[in-house]
């Protein structure tokens, strides 16, 4: 029998219960106020519109000199059917290390049955790998490459937004992206749309940083990985970071409450081979108006 969406979430919050108790200590598990109240309402009425994905973070402390290592989780609707996105940071790991790491984590998350909850084993794993890593965090990058060609993975991230109006939240947006050599664009009014692609472990950095500490009504509705032996800035779809503005509908006072015109959203997404997008963030197919 095919397991539904609502067994998945219940899962998932049985998982956090677990972990909570696992990591008490201030610091140590983070997660939106909101997170889990906003699945237990969806549960209790599953007619409604699906929960933002869950996502938190779990801080861990490896090895003698209690080093920090990161756990960033992301849970698509469908986990444990699927794989969670799992990626660990340390500010220890030279970029080439983290990327290393990763891989290793994933392909060890891969290898796991599917059906089965697995954050946890994933937080074991991490504990128990990341020494070696963070032992020769001092070896130069130089010779880290030598020693082990990794293939580039080019990540997009598609990010929803009730809305987007401040000017400092979008002047934050735009640094970030600058600053981590990151394409894309921000689509400002209601709805908000953010599209970031580049290195996996800078498009996690920039979700990290814009989210917190207190961006309640956003989530991030689709990834997208490619793999290339080449230069990722052959598959990106953006040559720089936009700021998008269109034609908009509604009331221009004080409150700047305005929807933006999804119509001229859709006609930019499909000349940027992206017109999929549409219907996976708003749910409903996107269709351009008879000439």
């Amino acid at each position: 029998m095919a397991v539904t969406v609502k067994e998945c979430l219940e899962l998932q919050l049985l998982e956090v219960e677990m972990l909570l108790s696992m990591f008490p200590k201030r610091g140590e598990f983070s997660l939106d106020e909101d997170a889990v109240p906003s699945i237990q309402r969806y549960l209790r009425n599953a007619e409604g519109a699906l929960p933002p994905q869950l996502e938190y973070r779990i801080t861990l402390d490896v090895g003698e000199a209690k080093a920090k290592v990161e756990l960033q989780v992301l849970l698509p609707h469908m986990y444990p059917q699927v794989a969670p996105q799992l990626f660990a940071r340390s500010d220890a790991l030279h970029r080439q290390q983290q990327l290393q790491l990763n891989t290793r984590l994933a392909s060890h998350i891969n290898s796991l049955d599917s059906g089965d909850v697995c954050v946890c084993e994933a937080v074991q794993w991490v504990k128990d790998n990341s020494l070696p890593f963070l032992e020769n965090s001092k070896t130069s990058s130089e010779c880290v490459s030598k020693e082990v060609r990794v293939k580039e993975m080019l990540h997009r991230m598609w990010i929803y937004s009730h809305h987007i109006y401040r000017q400092e939240l979008r002047k934050k947006i735009f640094d970030c992206a600058k600053k981590l050599n990151l394409t894309g664009f921000c689509l400002t009014g209601k709805p908000g749309v953010i599209c970031v692609e580049g290195l996996r472990e800078n498009c996690e950095e920039f979700w990290h940083d814009i989210r917190y500490p207190n961006w309640k009504h956003i989530s991030c509705k689709h990834v997208e990985n490619m793999e290339t032996e080449g230069s990722i800035d052959n598959l990106r779809l953006f040559h720089g970071f936009e700021d998008l503005q269109f034609q908009a509908h509604g009331d221009y006072g004080l409150r700047n409450d305005y929807h933006m015109d999804l119509g001229q959203f859709l006609e930019f997404l499909k000349q940027h081979q992206s017109g999929h997008i549409f219907q996976i963030l708003f749910g409903v197919e996107g269709k351009l108006p008879d000439n």
